[in-house]
């Protein structure tokens, strides 16, 4: 009996190391934030961890304590001892039914708070206007429009720093998640309808975007780079771009709407002289011009994997 029960407990005794190696392991990029929204949703997701462990304390704790105040083998127990009154107690099904609702209430109302306060650009750059970018994802990449500045990019985006940005996020075909971990949460772009995000960076650098939600194929390398500078490096990108970057024709655009995998452009106009995807037209344009496409059987040849890495990792 012992030699069948000796391989379970080793392999019980393996799970503290896994939690051991899963927690030492890459730092997750959500905690580290680079930005007021990042580091609002942060301080949510550490406020509701504490509280929720500290619930589980109190569960385990009073768990252990009914456990060893009436087990089987105690000694000189009598029947007598536990003598249970629950049926009609009125304290006890007061008490049952306030603790869930302070529970409720503690993590209901932070949560509810800060994505109000999400909703709309951050307070620290409330003296400034939002740079307004439209994220416009298509199998399997990312266009990035500036409406203001008449430019666009493929699969990476230049953002000033401290300074908010109203992302308008649609997509040409398939449901895509816009994702830049330490800048904020994800939010999903559809055909035919527009969703904002405000999002900020704080802290100059380079950060990893992703789409968030699988697609199909090419799913894993739907990746694109953030660069947050500070706005006058912003500006003559900007004014580099206007000057030299060839201009996007509307036969090289619907080109790039079939389903495939490019590097990263460059071009001094935009898709939305033409079409905006955040639109029922927008959503109707990329079906009749590439209905042939979709019918076809799609494969990526070399598709990279895994396709992203934390940058924290």
């Amino acid at each position: 009996m012992n030699q069948q029960r000796h391989p379970f407990k080793k392999w019980l005794a393996l799970v503290p190391l896994g939690f051991i190696v899963f927690l030492s392991g890459c730092e997750l990029a959500v905690l580290d934030p680079a930005g007021p929204v990042a580091q609002s949703q942060k301080d949510l997701m550490i406020y509701s961890l504490y509280f929720m462990f500290g619930i589980i304390i109190v569960v385990f704790v009073a768990f252990g304590v009914m456990v060893f105040k009436y087990r089987d083998n105690k000694p000189n127990r009598k029947d007598e001892d536990y003598k249970p009154n629950l049926h009609g107690n009125t304290l006890i099904e007061v008490v049952w039914t306030v603790i869930p609702i302070i529970i409720v209430t503690a993590l209901s109302i932070p949560t509810v708070t800060t994505l109000f306060e999400l909703e709309k650009p951050p307070e620290s750059s409330a003296d400034k206007e939002p740079l307004v970018v439209y994220a416009t994802s298509a199998d399997w990449k990312w266009f990035f429009s500036y409406p203001e500045q008449g430019i666009e990019t493929v699969n990476y985006l230049h953002i000033p720093t401290d300074r908010a940005i109203e992302f308008h996020l649609s997509s040409a075909d398939s449901m895509a998640s816009f994702w830049i971990p330490r800048l904020g949460g994800q939010k999903y772009g559809m055909a035919g309808m527009e969703n904002i995000l405000y999002l900020q960076a704080d802290v100059p650098g380079t950060y990893n975007g992703r789409n968030a939600n699988f697609n199909g194929e090419g799913f894993t390398a739907q990746t694109f780079e953030v660069q947050a500078q500070p706005q006058e490096q912003f500006d003559t990108w900007v004014q580099e771009t206007q000057e030299q970057a060839p201009e996007l024709t509307q036969d090289e655009y619907d080109s790039l709407l079939k389903p495939s995998l490019v590097e990263e452009m460059t071009f001094s106009s935009t898709h939305l002289q033409w079409v905006d995807h955040g639109t029922n037209a927008g959503r109707d344009y990329s079906i009749i011009r590439h209905r042939n496409a979709y019918d076809e059987t799609l494969h990526i040849e070399n598709v990279p994997g895994p396709g992203w890495i934390s940058e924290n990792e």
